[in-house]
């Protein structure tokens, strides 16, 4: 089968030819219908992220995937041949380290991933795997962040730093919890974007009007930016939770440990999502609650994965979500 593969030492990616897999004990294979395209693959590519549990030197890539099982192994009584499924994203390994598919065990960006029979969840008929791959990281890590890191309550005035791939989906569904969402982004496109999803407002970082803004209850870096979580810190309020997603690789600086201390303030890291996250959001989207219609901005064949890897990290056409096809 094809499968797009990075080699870790490096850092180059092909498209390439290799044996297609199997399912083992306990386990399922799945015929990958789509398969989103992440910044961490980007961030993988470039040398920023690096796999932490790795066996070997090359890993498929894709931890956002959807597709239809089509062979089962001894065990299996939770799956049938034939269900459309998202994969979830990571699993603990024997170690009882967390790992991520598409960096610590191979991915989605191949005709075909195996994966334990556990890490799927089943999708309706009316969801488009194009829609579903991207649910298990795009939706579900803000979602997690929103629901079980920040604990965002209805009637709470937030910011979202940062409305690309992850940023715009935390907005979407702040507005489904009932919140007041502050996008913050210096582009002008991306804010756009962000008031048609719902955000209350949107400003460049730099806006004067901001200063209006002050005393949140909540502010999200969905930008993995140094100098968005000194202006979110500078605008929550008492008590207010600044909840890091985004990945800069350096140090976290508090600007007033004064300030910091009198307001009580809280700097929270959040990666990822759970099971139950990936459930949540397939059924507010079932439900039409959730509309990921507007997320997918292109959707490329497989082969031309590394087209699509350049695209994103030079926001050609400032894509949500390009999506790979095998």
């Amino acid at each position: 089968m094809r499968a797009g593969r990075i080699t870790v030492s490096t850092r180059a990616f092909e498209v390439v030819d290799v044996p297609t897999p199997n399912a083992g004990a306990g386990q399922v294979r799945i015929k990958v219908g789509a398969a989103g395209v992440c910044l961490s693959d980007v961030h993988f590519l470039e040398g920023i992220l690096s796999p932490g549990y790795l066996i070997g030197d090359c890993v498929t890539l894709g931890h956002e995937v959807a597709g239809t099982v089509d062979q089962i192994g001894a065990g299996v009584t939770t799956s049938a041949i034939g269900d459309r499924i998202v994969v979830i994203a990571g699993e603990r390994n024997d170690a009882a380290q967390v790992t991520t598919m598409g960096f610590d065990y191979d991915g989605g960006w191949a005709e075909y991933v195996v994966t334990k029979a556990e890490l799927v969840a089943t999708i309706p008929d009316s969801l488009p795997f194009e829609q579903a791959a991207i649910i298990p990281d795009a939706v579900s890590t803000p979602w997690a962040a929103i629901t079980s890191t920040a604990h965002v309550q209805p009637g709470e005035k937030v910011a979202v730093f940062g409305v690309g791939g992850l940023g715009i989906h935390a907005v979407q569904l702040l507005k489904i919890m009932g919140a007041t969402v502050i996008a913050i982004d210096p582009r002008e496109d991306a804010r756009a974007n962000a008031l048609a999803r719902g955000a209350d407002f949107a400003f460049a970082p730099d806006d004067p009007e901001l200063k209006n803004h002050r005393g949140l209850h909540a502010a999200f870096d969905f930008a993995g930016v140094s100098a968005v979580r000194k202006q979110g810190l500078s605008m929550l309020g008492e008590q207010g939770r600044l909840v890091i997603v985004g990945i800069a690789n350096e140090p976290i600086v508090i600007p007033n440990d004064m300030a910091f201390t009198y307001m009580r303030t809280q700097i929270m890291g959040h990666y990822g999502s759970e099971a139950h996250h990936v459930v949540e959001l397939i059924e507010l989207a079932a439900s039409g609650r959730l509309d990921l219609s507007h997320s997918i901005s292109e959707i490329v064949p497989l082969e031309n994965a590394a087209d699509a890897l350049d695209k994103l990290a030079n926001k050609v056409g400032n894509p949500i979500r390009i999506v790979l096809k095998p």
